[in-house]
C-alpha cells in the first residue's frame, strides 16, 4: 500500500516542476490546488492558510520538501516542517532546480530549507537529521525517472528516521 505523504514547495516558482514529482506512482500524494484557488486562499488570510495545510497534512505519514530556488526560508514551508516534525511525520527534501518550469527553464539550486531549523527538545538541527536528495541525472526525464526509482524508499527511510527521534 502506498505511503500518504504531503509535498511543500514553492506554489508560484515550482509548480510546473512539482507537478512532474507527483504524478509518480509509489506515493499517494495529497490533492493540489488550482491556481485559482490558491490566488484566492492566499488572499484569504493566514488563518484560512493555515487552517487548509492543517488539513491537507492530516493523515500523512512523510513530508516531501521539493526544494527549488527560492523554496528556503519560507514562511509557509518553514512551518510545514515545523508542523510535520511536531506532529512525528517523515520529513524529506528533493532538489527539483534542473527540471524545467512551464517555459521549460531551469533554476539555480536553491538552500537546504532544513538548515537553521532545530529539534526543540534535543537542541539538534533537521539538516543534520533530515535527508535532502540531489537527483544525479541533469535532463529532465533522468531526473523524473531517477525520482520515481527511490521516492517509495526515501520515503520509507525518512519514515524510520523520524521514529528515532519521539
Amino acid at each position: 500500500m502506498a505511503r500518504k505523504v504531503f509535498y511543500s514547495f514553492n506554489y508560484a516558482a515550482d509548480f510546473a516542476r512539482a507537478a512532474a514529482v507527483r504524478a509518480l506512482v509509489g506515493v499517494e500524494g495529497n490533492a493540489s490546488a488550482a491556481e485559482k484557488d490558491w490566488a484566492a486562499l492566499t488572499k484569504a488570510g493566514e488563518t484560512t492558510i493555515q487552517r487548509w495545510i492543517d488539513g491537507q497534512l492530516a493523515n500523512r505519514e512523510c513530508t516531501i520538501v521539493l526544494i527549488g530556488a527560492n523554496t528556503a526560508g519560507r514562511r509557509w514551508i518553514k512551518y510545514e516542517i515545523e508542523k510535520s516534525w511536531a506532529e512525528k511525520k517523515g520529513l524529506l527534501g528533493i532538489y527539483i532546480h534542473n527540471l524545467p518550469d512551464a517555459s521549460g527553464a531551469k533554476a539555480q539550486k536553491g538552500k537546504n530549507p532544513f538548515d537553521g531549523l532545530q529539534v526543540k527538545s534535543t537542541g539538534a538541527y533537521l539538516a543534520k537529521i533530515v535527508k535532502a536528495y540531489e537527483p544525479l541525472p541533469t535532463e529532465s526525464r533522468a531526473i523524473v525517472n531517477f525520482i520515481g526509482m527511490n521516492l517509495a524508499k526515501w520515503v520509507e527511510e525518512a519514515i524510520r528516521l523520524r521514529s528515532a527521534y519521539s
